[in-house]
């Protein structure tokens, strides 16, 4: 699995919103992509973009994704982006649907991710969120093409009383990117991120259900502990998921 791609989600680094402080800490831990969210950059202001692409390349980190971003079904709105993909060169995006407005956001976000020639992945927040478990992912994708698909992610599964393992199994074909994340849970069921692989989540286990599903698509640890001090647990992270999956 070495030709994968194993990227951090910019939200671990959320105390530290000034890029050229933020990318050499990324760096610092082993990994030179990014999915990017919105600490990170304005996906609303186009005007922004080519600065903000610029310094990522001067830094060498490669923008892999973006989100997760919300789909509004407008389209002036959500061009936006979409163009900062382009701009940056990333071929896909985490993001979420709202239940009132999904088959109006579904429209708009197929035309969208046709046109851009991207994939969408739909973010599983865990339990609290309606999109957090396989039934109604699976009820969505009935609705809609596989440009849309999963940015699943591994705790927030776990948080919904979902088996991970499972839903790269079901949703194969539509599994764009993984949330490498780990969760550990105290008596009233409160989540602690821990490094991925000393929690809930098997990791052994993981690459052979990926390898069965021809998984292709990116690898983005999402460790949310520690925002003041991110480095060193993002390090275990990192050589943790690379010990065992590539």
């Amino acid at each position: 699995m070495s030709d994968q791609i194993l990227g951090i989600q910019s939200w671990c680094f959320r105390k530290f919103k000034d890029n050229n402080t933020m990318l050499p800490m990324l760096k610092k831990c082993g990994v030179e992509a990014i999915e990017l969210c919105g600490v990170h950059a304005d996906f609303s202001k186009p005007e922004t973009f080519a600065p903000v692409v610029d310094t990522f390349k001067k830094h060498g980190v490669k923008i892999v994704s973006t989100g997760v971003n919300g789909i509004k079904g407008d389209e002036a709105q959500d061009r936006n982006n979409f163009e900062f993909l382009k701009a940056s060169g990333a071929k896909h995006m985490s993001m979420v649907f709202s239940p009132d407005n999904l088959e109006k956001e579904i429209k708009v976000a197929e035309k969208l991710a046709e046109e851009y020639d991207v994939t969408l992945g739909i973010h599983n927040h865990g339990g609290a969120h309606w999109l957090g478990n396989a039934e109604t992912l699976r009820w969505v994708f009935k609705k809609c093409s596989k440009r849309i698909g999963l940015s699943l992610d591994t705790a927030w599964a776990l948080d919904a009383g979902e088996d991970p393992l499972k839903m790269m199994e079901e949703f194969k074909e539509r599994l764009f990117l993984v949330h490498m994340k780990d969760f550990t849970f105290d008596t009233a069921r409160k989540p602690k991120d821990v490094v991925v692989g000393t929690g809930n989540i098997n990791l052994a286990a993981m690459k052979k259900t990926l390898l069965t599903a021809g998984f292709k698509g990116v690898y983005i640890i999402e460790y949310e502990g520690e925002p003041e001090d991110p480095v060193k647990p993002l390090t275990a992270c990192v050589e943790s998921i690379k010990k065992v999956l590539f």
